[in-house]
């Protein structure tokens, strides 16, 4: 009995979009993907429920005749090759067809699209690869893609879906990346009906400020170099740019963003020396190679790459790079520009017999007590002038005199005096740490660490009950944030406000902060909310508790007390009687020791 059959197309299909369509944001991508192969110079992208609900693409590509419109959703049907020549000479995002086969097998598609030459367009309507209804209709040239209700017909798969929130935030991410390879297209991206960014059309370092804003613009150098065998060209960071947190960085080849771990590395070689090890340098590099030499049919995806002459490129990736920073002296160099500086003779053997011993001239009559800077040998008798008056009793008219004692280091003395000061049950060592004996021995406790867990907990606590109390700013500050970190701002910005933040959506990912939590005083906000959304887009989103935790842990890390503070008494009690109200006054949030004993027995031990 035969048992071997051909699966129906629907399922086929089903099985391919397992590995095209894995979220919302593949579909926008491989939509925008094909609105860039269409021509088009303005593509605006609208979703709701972070593509849940609805996913629209609209173009003003060349668009589709209503028999392409309906072959468009057959698997391996596409107009970007005819035979297996063509994939060494692709020009184009896609080439697989099996994008609008897989959104049509897992959503309801609607296609509504016309060419230049035709007056009347074509909609066309599939529900999970069956043709539903196709009819002629009015509309502009271009093309209309909306997907609703995706994995409507494979529920697991749509339960395992992340949140809102991260969702929209891996959409915003793929649209930023075409974005920055297409910077002659104008994009916009409207969340639930709001428009979150618009981008005109522009040249490059324009496209990278409009999405990432005008700080990048002082931060960025421009390189270009062109070889017989690749072409580079973009922006790198200076040296001065680089961060501790995952920095922008973006490589693109023929217009096609990638993942290179190799000419990251490469990159990263160029400033070696130049900034620590573990910082990050913002980057976005453009590589226009021959089409021959590079594979991009690895995966679906099509973000991983091959190249035929990997190691060839590498050197040229760290020459270009270091040529930038040469060029613009973004590197320490030496200056031998001598011009309005002080001549200083040249060094001859025949100094050597004009050599002499330095003379030492001392002036034997100097008195720093007389009024005169010069005096005679014969006045130094007469000492008892200096001590008139001391007879009357009363020393209020006397100078207030500064005696030197030799040998003293003052300050050293001034560190001894004040590593001395105590309270009549706390003592600060170092800077660091508050000693107070307890009924077991000696308690030592980390005054940062413990400082951090009081205003975490504080944090959390104003959150929680929504009573956070805001300083405001005589000038407010601008936030400028790429639109895959704007959405996470918007989905946090209840949790700032409940904290004390005053901020003012600006529009186009711009924020004004208006005020800040009054514990952050001295702090840079700016600063402090970058930190919030580097932490927020590292470790992911997950429930609103846990973006609780991420957020006062930051908060309290800024406005908690250095190491090295000096305290007083008074500061220490309040310190030690805030930190055992705590619920957990022995561990940090992150778990590290804030208080640890020395016990009676260990002391004694010592003697």
């Amino acid at each position: 009995m035969d048992i071997i059959q051909l699966l129906p197309d629907s399922v086929a299909n089903q099985i391919a979009a397992g590995e095209v369509v894995q979220r919302p944001s593949s579909v926008v991508k491989e939509l925008m993907e094909n609105a860039i192969d269409a021509g088009s110079s303005k593509v605006d992208v609208s979703v709701y429920d972070a593509g849940k609900t609805s996913i629209q693409v609209i173009d003003d590509g060349k668009g589709m005749s209503d028999t392409d419109a309906r072959l468009a959703f057959e698997r391996h049907a596409t107009s970007k090759i005819r035979k297996a020549e063509d994939l060494f000479t692709l020009h184009t995002m896609g080439f697989r067809g099996e994008a609008l086969p897989s959104i049509a097998a897992v959503a309801q598609v609607t296609l509504i699209t016309r060419t230049v030459g035709n007056d009347i367009g074509t909609e066309v309507c599939i529900h999970g690869s069956r043709l539903v209804s196709q009819e002629p209709c009015s509309c502009p040239v271009g093309a209309n893609f909306e997907v609703s209700n995706l994995f409507y017909n494979i529920p697991a798969r749509r339960k395992f879906l992340k949140s809102d929130k991260t969702e929209m935030a891996n959409i915003a991410q793929e649209f930023q990346r075409i974005a920055l390879a297409n910077p002659s297209v104008a994009f916009s991206l409207t969340q639930d009906g709001k428009c979150v960014v618009s981008l005109p059309e522009s040249g490059l370092l324009q496209r990278i400020v409009n999405l990432f804003g005008r700080k990048f613009k002082e931060q960025l150098l421009e390189i270009d170099v062109e070889t017989t065998l690749i072409r580079i060209h973009g922006f790198v960071g200076k040296p001065d740019s680089a961060c501790r947190k995952k920095a922008d960085q973006y490589l693109f080849v023929n217009g096609r963003y990638m993942k290179s771990p190799y000419f990251h590395k490469a990159i990263m070689e160029a400033f070696a020396h130049l900034i620590p090890d573990d910082a990050q340098i913002p980057y976005f590099i453009y590589f226009d190679i021959d089409p021959a030499n590079i594979d991009v049919n690895i995966s679906p995806t099509k973000t991983e790459i091959k190249f035929e002459n990997e190691s060839t490129i590498w050197p040229i990736i760290v020459a270009a790079v270091r040529d930038t920073l040469g060029r613009f002296n973004a590197i320490p160099t030496l200056d031998f520009d001598v011009e309005g500086k002080p001549d200083i003779p040249a060094f001859s053997q025949a100094d050597l017999l004009e050599v002499r011993a330095p003379r030492i001239h001392v002036d034997e009559d100097f008195n720093p007590f007389r009024s005169t800077q010069t005096s005679r040998r014969s006045d130094v008798g007469q000492w008892q002038s200096l001590y008139s008056g001391l007879d009357s009793g009363n020393g209020a008219d006397l100078p207030d005199c500064h005696i030197e004692v030799e040998g003293r280091d003052d300050t050293l003395f001034d560190e001894a005096s004040h590593d001395m000061e105590r309270s009549s049950e706390h003592f600060q060592f170092r800077g660091q740490y508050i000693l107070t004996s307890v009924q077991s021995g000696l308690m030592i406790v980390d005054q940062r660490r413990a400082h951090i867990r009081i205003l975490y907990d504080r944090y959390m606590s104003m959150m929680a009950e929504r009573r956070g109390a805001s300083q405001g700013l005589l000038f407010p500050e601008m936030l400028s944030l790429p639109p895959s970190d704007a959405v996470l701002v918007q989905h946090a910005m209840d949790e700032l406000r409940n904290m004390g933040f005053d901020i003012s959506p600006l529009g186009g990912g711009s924020y004004s902060i208006n005020g800040v939590p009054s514990e952050l005083q001295g702090a840079d906000p700016v600063a402090v909310l970058r930190q919030i959304v580097d932490t927020l887009r590292e470790k992911g989103t997950a429930a609103d508790g846990d973006t609780r935790h991420r957020m006062a842990l930051v908060m309290a890390r800024n406005a908690a007390i250095e190491v090295g503070q000096a305290l007083n008494a008074r500061e220490m009690e309040s310190l030690i009687a805030d930190l055992f109200q705590c619920a957990t006054p022995n561990l940090t949030p992150t778990g590290q020791t804030i208080v640890s004993i020395l016990k009676t027995e260990q002391i004694e031990r010592m003697f």
